[in-house]
């Protein structure tokens, strides 16, 4: 269709200059009976020069035969015919036919050179522009996007881009278009033409039975796929060197792209061994002290017979070895549920005074070398709260204390309410946090001291995790007078007896 409209066009551009060089000469009739038949020759020129401005060499060719031609027959004497009698007609008619030649196609030139410059400046530009919208683009689908869109604004073409996984196989769909699916003989050519760095498809050497053409995308390190488009016609010599240029571009765009995407799934791999080799070595550590405390009381039970005052002494050392072990147990699954984010709190009204006397009374053993102050105003209403989630908070933050507060100190646990807000502040007489602690304290598996023994440093990890899960926060600071305190905020409603009644009835 392309090759037509330009063969069509071909043949109106000859026909025009024939009707516009015999126009002129029908206007210059006049000056036919004249001894100003000379001038003719310098209009014929000027129009001859006018249609090189605008067509190309074949119609100025014509034109300037057919200018010399009708100069000839109808303005040197003897008119209407070839033949011409004085000796300098015949010089002006050959300088004429010379000049009219020459300068139809020198003009013609010029405007070829000035339309290749014009075309050369405006891929330079479209070069440049592609070049800066790639520098901005910010991973691999951005990058995607605006190839495929310069792409059709340049080339007026739809292209398709096929990557690889980051093993070397290319996928069967778009890394966008992932509903555009592949045929068989599709991907296999797509394959071929990864594999071999060779264009493959339709208007290439290795056609393989397909209509779309495939080109490899190839990179410095990594060759991150291949790029697939529908064209009617092969691109000339200068077309091929620009889409070839384009091309560069966005494979070294995409490169860029893969390989910061490979260094962070190394840096992730990294962080993930980190990990791992932090939870192994801080379960086996955690797990020791209480294994062995079972192992070694359970053995004394079996192997003699102790006093029925040693047995319970026995047995209460490996019931305490095993809420021990309960507790790391119950870390590693509430870690696991909020990160897959399985917590969602049950909200229900209730007395706070009996959340901390059940905290109080299950810490009663690791709480007996401190002494813990408790402070619930008497109007402390009920508030509407998760009691299991936000009993394990508190378990938690006192854990923390007792882990780090000096023998025979005080532990500080404070509720107070207002403003629709309740208020939880547990404080103690530590060392409390440097700024750098402060900002990692919440982190899973942070622990201030990694020596020392007391838990996975899950516990503040959880309850932040499990405060947020009441659309509450939680924050710490060092008191002015030494130690740490724990501050949790929790939005609850005021209950009123028209609350409490509907929750009832639910």
């Amino acid at each position: 269709m392309e090759l037509n409209r330009n063969k069509k066009q071909k043949i109106n551009h000859f026909l025009l200059a024939a009707l516009i060089t015999g126009g002129t000469a029908l206007l210059c009739a006049p000056l036919a009976n004249t001894q100003n038949y000379h001038v003719v020759s310098f209009i014929l020129l000027f129009v001859v020069s006018i249609l090189a401005t605008f067509m190309g060499t074949g119609p100025v060719l014509l034109a300037s035969t057919l200018s010399a031609i009708f100069w000839n027959f109808f303005f040197i004497p003897p008119h209407y015919t070839f033949h011409i009698e004085k000796t300098e007609d015949i010089l002006i008619f050959g300088l004429f036919f010379i000049i009219a030649l020459v300068n139809g196609v020198l003009t013609t030139r010029v405007r070829k050179q000035e339309k290749l410059v014009r075309d050369r400046e405006k891929r330079t530009n479209a070069l440049f522009q592609l070049t800066k919208e790639l520098s901005k683009a910010s991973g691999i689908n951005e990058v995607l996007k605006v190839a495929i869109n310069e792409i059709r604004n340049h080339f007026h073409i739809d292209s398709l881009f096929i990557l690889q996984d980051g093993e070397n196989t290319l996928r069967n769909s778009g890394r966008l278009q992932k509903e555009k699916q592949l045929t068989p003989e599709e991907y296999n050519a797509a394959k071929w033409a990864f594999k071999n760095a060779r264009k493959a498809g339709a208007l290439s050497p290795h056609p393989m039975g397909i209509d779309f053409t495939i080109y490899p995308l190839q990179g410095n390190r990594v060759s991150p796929g291949v790029v697939i488009v529908k064209l009617e016609n092969e691109f000339t010599t200068d077309q091929q060197s620009y889409w070839d240029t384009f091309l560069v571009q966005i494979s070294n765009a995409l490169e860029r792209e893969f390989l910061g995407e490979m260094a962070q799934r190394v840096r992730f791999l990294d962080e993930s061994d980190r990990l791992y080799k932090t939870l192994f070595n801080s379960i086996s550590h955690e797990l020791r002290i209480p294994v062995a405390t079972i192992m070694g009381a359970s053995d004394s039970m079996l192997n003699s017979s102790n006093s029925s005052v040693m047995q319970s002494a026995l047995s209460n050392e490996i019931f305490t070895a095993s809420l021990r072990l309960n507790r790391l147990i119950e870390n590693l699954l509430n870690i696991s549920r909020l990160e897959s984010g399985h917590i969602s709190a049950r909200l229900d009204w209730y007395d706070m005074n009996d959340l901390v006397n059940k905290v109080a009374d299950d810490l009663k053993n690791e709480l007996k070398s401190f002494t813990l102050k408790i402070d619930v105003p008497e109007e402390m209403p009920l508030v509407k709260i998760d009691f299991g989630l936000m009993e394990q908070v508190l378990y938690n933050l006192l854990i923390n204390s007792t882990q780090y507060a000096p023998p025979a100190s005080d532990i500080l646990l404070s509720i107070s309410y207002s403003s629709q807000t309740m208020l939880i502040e547990v404080s103690d007489n530590g060392p409390g946090f440097s700024e750098k602690e402060i900002s990692l304290v919440f982190k899973k598996f942070f622990r201030v001291n990694e020596n020392k023994t007391g838990g996975l440093g899950l516990g503040l990890s959880i309850a932040k995790g499990f405060v947020e899960a009441h659309s509450g926060t939680i924050s710490i600071e060092n008191r002015d007078e030494g130690g740490a305190k724990f501050s949790i905020r929790i939005p609850t409603e005021e209950p009123d007896i028209k609350n409490l009644q509907e929750t009832g009835n639910e």
